[in-house]
């Protein structure tokens, strides 16, 4: 996208022997340049063992039966409780002050710290964020961060465990329901493998989970206020649910809900539900394409709770190097896309004919044109004003006494100086170009919609 200038005054020296032309490649180029034989991608792709089709007689091996459980038995403990059990508003404030525990473990900690590197945290942090993500029950860090490089690199492709491209309950929740068909793309995860609180969290995670996810949400209300069964079944499943739902709308509506802000080569958008359901995760498109990026809500009044997290931690010595992707890269992400709006809408538009399209006249046809229809020269460019007589605000007689004549003086100011809107409906009634008028259209012939035009170079 853009507008490219062509150098002037270059002098070819057609003496010296010109190069061959290189000979056609022997591999089908894409538009990208890279033939698709020597994408990384496609390679691996080609090189993949997929398991058997899942079939009516082998569904039950591949299916993944303890997340089915979890992801089944929850909400239906939730909906007995919600049936049974009478909700006391200090118990709702506790789910929600729980929520928040949880969601900042995963946003903080499994996403933008372990998963991206985004910011360093202390070890009294980490050791927080590990047990606050550890008690949303998604898995352990090393798992789910493993997972997310996947989907990082390999976005929208059989590669990324949470494909958008295969359909919302795909990417939402069935992925984690079965046995992948190809297995999820190589990523590097040697950092968490050398993270003592990484691989701490990994040795005692069925515990950590157990604890922090359900006996300590179901203890709080029922030791301080004697809401046993609200702590177990709102605090505890309900919560649960809450999370993990929350959590797989980033992979899911976070793809489909929102607009491509910085990028549309993928599925990613930018919205304020995901981001308020998400403690700010929901500006996925921005996140995509800087994922390094401590922020995911680069304004300073968008949702992002977990940025503000970031930055508290950062005032209190518990975290350090917030990672910023440069000011100037991101607007022009974000110009890229305006400007593609506007080519879009551009090309929706009616424009006027190019003097390369347009008859040459000269003089004396011109004038007897005239006699005939209200033919009006301005700036070299002859004009039909037939649907316009009526219409003029300065009345018909002022047009008609111009017919048959040069009125560029009278046009640019010396009657009145006409609007932009006045020369871009001008340059509409084009009819003809004068013969010996000009050899270049100058500026003044130029409407000013026209002035500032998108021009697509491909890509």
């Amino acid at each position: 996208m853009g507008v490219v200038s062509r150098p002037s005054g270059v002098v070819q020296d057609d003496s010296r022997a010109q190069p061959k032309l290189a000979p056609a490649p022997s591999k089908p180029i894409t538009t990208s340049g890279i033939p698709d034989s020597d994408k990384y991608v496609d390679r691996l792709l080609r090189n993949a063992e997929p398991l058997p089709p899942i079939t009516w007689s082998n569904w039950y091996k591949e299916v993944r039966w303890f997340n089915l459980s979890v992801i089944v038995i929850t909400p239906l403990v939730s909906l007995y409780g919600a049936l049974t059990t009478h909700l006391e508003m200090r118990t709702f404030w506790f789910c929600v002050f729980y929520y928040v525990f949880n969601m900042i473990g995963i946003t903080a900690g499994y996403h933008r710290l372990w998963s991206h590197r985004a910011y360093n945290a202390s070890k009294p942090l980490e050791y927080f964020l590990a047990v606050a993500g550890g008690g949303s029950v998604q898995g352990a860090i090393w798992w789910w961060a493993r997972g997310h490089r996947s989907h990082h690199r390999y976005t929208d492709t059989d590669l990324d465990p949470y494909n958008a491209e295969r359909g919302f309950w795909w990417s939402h929740v069935v992925w984690m329901l079965v046995k992948p068909r190809i297995k999820p793309g190589p990523a590097d995860i040697s950092d968490l493998r050398k993270n003592a609180v990484v691989q701490w969290q990994y040795r005692n995670y069925l515990a950590i989970a157990l604890i922090w996810g359900f006996i300590v949400p179901a203890v709080i209300p029922g030791y301080f206020w004697g809401d046993w069964r609200g702590g177990y079944f709102y605090a505890g499943f309900f919560r649960i649910v809450t999370v993990h739902h929350s959590t797989f709308a980033v992979n899911s509506l976070a793809h489909w809900l929102g607009e491509s802000t910085f990028d549309d080569k993928h599925t990613p958008r930018d919205h304020l539900v995901t981001a308020f359901l998400t403690l700010g995760e929901g500006y996925h498109n921005f996140h995509h394409q800087f994922p390094m990026d401590y922020r995911n809500a680069v304004k300073w009044y968008q949702w992002d709770p977990t940025k503000w997290f970031i930055a508290v931690c950062n005032k209190l010595g518990l975290a350090s190097h917030l990672r910023i992707f440069p000011g100037g890269e991101i607007d022009k992400g974000r110009l890229t896309m305006q400007l593609r709006r506007l080519k879009a809408k551009q090309d929706t538009l009616e424009w006027p004919m190019d003097s390369n399209d347009l008859p040459v006249i000269n003089w004396e046809s011109f004038r007897e044109q005239s006699k005939t229809r209200p033919l009006v020269l301005i700036g070299g460019f002859i004009h039909d004003l037939s649907s316009f007589m009526n219409q003029h605000p300065g009345g018909r007689g002022l047009l008609s006494s111009n017919t048959g004549k040069d009125a560029t003086t009278a046009f640019l100011g010396g009657v009145y100086e006409h609007s932009h809107a006045a020369h871009n409906l001008l340059a509409m009634m084009r009819v003809g170009v004068l013969l010996g008028g000009f050899e270049h259209v100058p500026e003044i012939d130029i409407p000013p919609a026209q002035r500032l035009r998108v021009v697509d170079f491909g890509g």
